[in-house]
């Protein structure tokens, strides 16, 4: 049987169930769970993957060298999260190596996971003759799409949730309860307080509405208002890191740095907001009035009627 939370909300009496395990099921003596968790990354990952053919074909980027460049970005992505968690909680994983590789448990970090995939991706844009910056214009809007559907699979969880609140959206539930209680030590050392029977900031739904307005507002500069390679990358650095500088410091579940109070992904998002809108600006400056010209779609069924004609021809 799928395992169920009654989530609570403030602006109601009655609660009501979500499940994290979409279906299980056994094959002989192996006995396997589909969460929801998974099929959110999954589904935002490929309408990521849809959006950004769209984007590369209207531009003349090669797709099947951008399509190399995603895949092993994936797989760079996903190692580098892990790594990233690992290196900020190095104390648990050198008491418990053999945790290290067991994901099932949780621990993946965002930050590492940008970091993992872009420098994976531009290795393979270099061997494929792709030129980076597009291949990471692309990849932002990407990025957007596939966080925004991807936090609410922290809401099947009921993880990554914020400290108390009496807003009418506030939630409350019995693993936000149990992960309170049993975390209250680590909180308080971090200067904390959070009461586990009252309810918490849903950080994942104010993640989610901001990268889903982000994704709509970057696909179309991608389309119409692209001055310059590296925009868009830089307007995502802008427009994620300054929602994450803020929602970070909401959350209860924070890498620290050591001892202190100082939250490692606040002061990331910090200094990548910072830098960005610096270069932003720059580069704004710097190619005023030009832009990197995308055909209409009339140039784009022009060409491929002409393709077809050629392809008949030789034929």
């Amino acid at each position: 049987m799928s395992d169920y939370t009654v989530v609570y909300f403030n602006a109601i009496n009655r609660g009501f169930s979500i499940p994290s395990t979409l279906v299980d099921f056994s094959i002989g003596n192996m006995e396997f769970s589909i969460k929801w968790y998974g099929v959110l990354i999954a589904t935002g990952y490929l309408l990521a993957l849809l959006f950004c053919t769209n984007l590369a074909k209207r531009a003349k980027i090669d797709v099947d060298a951008l399509y190399d460049a995603i895949i092993w970005g994936t797989v760079g992505g996903v190692l580098g999260a892990r790594i990233y968690y690992v290196l900020f909680n190095l104390d648990y994983y050198l008491a418990n190596p053999t945790h290290i590789m067991n994901i099932s448990e949780g621990g993946l970090a965002i930050y590492g996971g940008v970091i993992g995939a872009v420098l994976t991706a531009i290795i393979v844009c270099k061997v494929r003759k792709l030129r980076p910056l597009d291949a990471l214009d692309l990849a932002s809007v990407g990025f957007l799409i596939g966080q925004g559907l991807g936090r609410w699979g922290n809401f099947t969880n009921q993880e990554a949730f914020g400290t108390n609140t009496d807003l009418p959206w506030g939630m409350m539930s019995d693993k936000t309860t149990e992960y309170l209680i049993d975390h209250q030590d680590f909180m308080v050392s971090h200067g904390l307080t959070v009461e586990p029977y009252k309810g918490v900031h849903p950080t994942f739904l104010y993640e989610s509405i901001w990268c889903l307005l982000g994704f709509v507002l970057l696909y179309f500069m991608f389309k119409n208002h692209r001055k310059f390679r590296g925009q868009i990358a830089l307007s995502y650095g802008v427009w994620y890191g300054f929602e994450r500088s803020l929602v970070e410091g909401l959350r209860t579940d924070s890498l620290y740095i050591g001892s202190t109070n100082l939250r490692v992904s606040q002061l990331i998002s910090i200094a990548l907001c910072v830098v960005c809108l610096v270069l932003l600006v720059i580069g704004l400056i710097k190619h005023k009035g030009e832009k990197v010209e995308i055909p209409a779609d009339e140039e784009i069924l022009e060409e491929e009627e002409t393709l077809d004609e050629q392809e008949e021809k030789d034929s």
